[in-house]
């Protein structure tokens, strides 16, 4: 029933007799299908992790709540893994793993480069659900800079 019903919502599915002759079914690029159906790196790291930095966002008027993990390498500052959870619609949890995709392997200064006009555009998301891609960025820029953050602080506490 759960994919009918996500099938119906994305535009996938047989539109009913009421929905063909009131509106058109609102369609999502397949990149956008294929992140909300195979979502990656969907999990969650140990926030009191040394190497790990937390981005949480959300955005009130629609009710997406995003949280976006980085592991970083000390030595090296560069990201080894991600992960993210999310809660909204299928645009927002598509944003978020491409996030996680893209800020892989990266240094923590070249992860700061990625805007959320590149996620949309990737995406091919509607005018309609670009703030979900703007989670996304707003997301990489919280985790990097909570890493940032619990680095100066074992420094501090280190001296």
């Amino acid at each position: 029933m759960l994919r009918h019903a996500t099938k119906r919502v994305l535009g996938l599915g047989p539109a009913t007799s009421v929905a063909r002759t009131r509106i058109l079914p609102r369609f999502y690029h397949e990149r956008v299908v294929d992140h909300y159906n195979n979502p990656r790196n969907v999990g969650a790291f140990d926030k009191n992790d040394p190497t790990v930095g937390t981005g949480l966002v959300g955005a009130p008027a629609c009710g997406d709540v995003m949280k976006l993990q980085i592991k970083v390498d000390g030595e090296t500052g560069k990201i080894t893994d991600a992960c993210f959870k999310t809660f909204g619609c299928g645009s927002a949890i598509a944003s978020s793993s491409v996030a996680t995709e893209w800020v892989k392997g990266k240094q923590m200064e070249e992860v700061l480069t990625i805007k959320n006009t590149e996620i949309a555009k990737h995406l091919s998301l509607p005018p309609v659900k670009l703030h979900c891609s703007m989670l996304a960025e707003d997301a990489i820029k919280a985790a990097v800079k909570d890493y940032e953050a619990k680095r100066v602080r074992a420094n501090n506490n280190s001296t």
